[in-house]
């Protein structure tokens, strides 16, 4: 039983792998695999009252990130269809390559950690679309913006998909992870950008492509639409510092009042022009095959946790390894390989917070490692895919171009993170 649910799940993750050349979004593998593990497992089970008890604890798990998820993409295309992000990017006017390099990076590295690094690499890459003419000089921006975009999203709980899953799970709080992984995430940045200004001279060719398109949106809508939706992000922590609530009760707070205000401020407007504006198309524009992957692959992983596969593997890696720093640093490498949403939910069914309380070094290594790891190769991130769809990027040219910086910013921001703890005594 436990061969056949490993095999479904090997099989589904290829078929996530391959993506690409298999021309299937990777949300059908995930679904099947989930629901076939479960299949299995039940079918095999001599209770099925407990399997059905142990699928339900594990939904009710799942569906507080899904549901972060969705209220998060949702604020998301709600600042975009009021054009919001246009107050970031009608900033930038420079041409020095160098200079532009560093402002791109650091843009994005604290955007990432507001918004997400998914949205923001879409962000950055339709904007660099927008800038830059030359296609090669593009892509090292656009490969900047994956390694700025991951580093950022590691020490946010709201700035990468699986510090999200770490901060919902209880396996760390915002008021440690950011003040602890904020530096090694700089660090992680800050190394390869200083690299890449010594292969970098002169100007930017400017893109021919025709300035943003303008909406009917006045300037007070844009801005406050954008400043509010900002607002909800960063308050989302405090919500549940203060109410002890989950983080996905403080979204839909903030999405439900964010639909109440867009309402109040195009009220006056006829029923076609509201609707180009509201919450009913925002919803219909977020990523829904990408919310269903994560519903299949962390279905599966609850699988290989129920059936007590998760807990084996732990205690080979402890048995083998014996290091937890070496076996988080591993893994950091692997999610270059492996997409890091299953990686860190098998991690999160591999330990307990019996053996690893909340805050635990442990955790945090984790957030800071499978966020950063993942630029080490395109395929790595959700951040890299995006970049790789949009400019349609060459997985051997980024491997020959930037693999190595990101690497570099991954070794070094890991040591730093490291040293830090030794100077702390942690």
């Amino acid at each position: 039983m436990t061969l056949l649910i490993t095999i479904i799940f090997i099989l589904g993750y290829l078929a996530i792998a391959f993506e690409h050349r298999l021309k299937v979004d990777k949300a059908a593998p995930a679904l099947v695999a989930g629901v076939l593990c479960w299949t299995v497992y039940i079918l095999s089970a001599a209770d099925a009252h407990l399997v059905n008890e142990q699928l339900g604890e594990h939904l009710g798990e799942i569906s507080g990130i899904l549901f972060f998820l969705i209220g998060a993409m949702t604020i998301v295309e709600l600042i975009d269809v009021h054009d919001g992000f246009e107050v970031i990017t009608s900033k930038i006017v420079t041409t020095d390559k160098i200079k532009l390099l560093w402002l791109i990076g650091f843009i994005t590295f604290f955007l990432s950690a507001i918004l997400d690094n998914l949205t923001t690499t879409i962000v950055i890459v339709s904007l660099l679309r927008k800038l830059i003419a030359d296609k090669q000089e593009r892509w090292i921006f656009a490969g900047v913006a994956v390694i700025a975009a991951n580093a950022g999203g590691a020490w946010s709980p709201i700035g990468d998909v699986t510090t999200t899953m770490l901060w919902i799970g209880n396996r760390i709080t915002s008021e440690k992870i950011i003040p602890i992984l904020i530096i090694p995430s700089i660090v992680s940045l800050a190394l390869p950008l200083w690299l890449l200004s010594f292969r970098t001279k002169g100007n930017i060719n400017k893109s021919n492509v025709e300035e943003f398109s303008k909406s009917t949106v006045s300037s007070f809508e844009r801005n406050f639409v954008f400043f509010a939706g900002v607002l909800a992000f960063v308050l989302v922590p405090v919500f549940k510092t203060l109410t002890h609530l989950p983080p996905f009760m403080g979204i839909l707070l903030a999405l439900g009042a964010l639909w109440i205000v867009t309402e109040v401020i195009h009220g006056q407007k006829d029923e076609t022009e509201r609707h180009k504006y509201s919450v009913a198309l925002a919803l219909r524009r977020i990523d829904t095959p990408s919310v269903l992957f994560f519903l299949g692959i962390l279905t599966s992983v609850g699988a290989l946790q129920s059936t007590g596969q998760l807990a084996q593997f732990a205690q080979f890696l402890n048995e083998s390894i014996r290091n937890e720093n070496v076996v988080v640093f591993s893994l950091g490498l692997l999610s270059a390989i492996v997409d890091n949403v299953p990686l860190v939910a098998a991690t999160m069914g591999m330990y307990s917070l019996q053996q690893y309380p909340t805050d635990h070094s442990f955790w945090q290594f984790l957030a800071y490692a499978t966020g950063t790891g993942g630029s080490a190769l395109i395929i790595g991130s959700a951040a890299g895919v995006a970049a790789m769809g949009i400019e349609k990027i060459s997985f051997f040219w980024y491997l020959k171009k930037m693999s190595w910086l990101a690497l570099v910013g991954y070794f070094a921001g890991a040591l730093f993170y490291l040293l830090q703890n030794f100077i702390l005594g942690r």
